[in-house]
């Protein structure tokens, strides 16, 4: 996989997901591998959108997304998701973009950054937050609407099936990607700094009124029974 793309370059991706009123969703591929990663766009009490994980679309997918709303931010979540943060900027270029404090040094490696997630203004219906016991590494989007409460993730927490082939064997054995929602063993190497922290943090999310859904940058949204399932997810650290 590239380290960046400087230009729009579009990769297979699947139809707008419109998960509730204030948040889309949408699942791409990834060049060379079966690995799915995800685009997630909420919409703020202003009207303005949020951008978590870019994906450069098709045109007809980019008309809608306009259509819906003005890019606000643009939020780059770690040092390993920049593939088309800087196409994406360059077709937003009035859009703040903003990354965990943690992350910055190497999300400025290939894209301005403008705010750290502490420095965006708050919006009561997405709130952007560091995730605790990470050393401001990993953040979680939360949405809140009509349908609910959502989550948006982006490593810490995976909800792969087990694939196939030698990328498959990878993911299943060595790095513990795969097989349901869980944190993996690369998130517990390089995000979870203090495990006592991350699992109060989770438990205070699970606990959060009409929790519908849990979302991911890499393949399916957990979206039965969201409070249990991250409440063990947080049990396990």
């Amino acid at each position: 996989m590239a380290k960046v793309h400087t230009t729009w370059r579009v990769l297979p991706h699947g139809p707008i997901e419109k998960l509730s009123e204030r948040l889309w969703r949408i699942e791409g591929s990834l060049e060379g591998m079966e690995m799915k990663r995800v685009m997630s766009v909420a919409k703020r009490r202003d009207g303005g959108l949020v951008v978590h994980n870019a994906i450069c679309v098709d045109d007809a997918t980019l008309a809608e997304l306009r259509a819906w709303g003005e890019v606000r931010a643009i939020l780059v979540p770690n040092g390993f998701h920049r593939l088309d943060a800087v196409p994406f900027h360059e077709r937003f270029p009035a859009a703040q973009v903003a990354c965990p404090a943690g992350t910055r040094k190497k999300v400025e490696q290939v894209v301005r950054v403008d705010a750290t997630y502490d420095e965006l203004p708050p919006d009561e219906a997405v709130e952007i937050v560091n995730l605790d016991g990470t050393k401001a590494r990993e953040g979680v989007v939360i949405v809140r609407d009509g349908g609910g409460t959502s989550l948006v993730f982006n490593d810490l927490i995976f909800n792969m099936p087990h694939l196939g082939g030698f990328l498959g064997f990878v993911l299943r054995r060595v790095t513990g990607s795969t097989g349901g929602p869980k944190l993996t063993r690369v998130s517990r190497l390089f995000l979870v700094a203090d495990k006592r922290a991350v699992r109060a943090h989770l438990e205070r999310l699970a606990a959060l009124p009409d929790l519908r859904r849990i979302v991911v940058s890499h393949h399916l949204t957990i979206d039965r029974d969201a409070p249990r399932v991250l409440a063990e997810v947080a049990a396990t650290l």
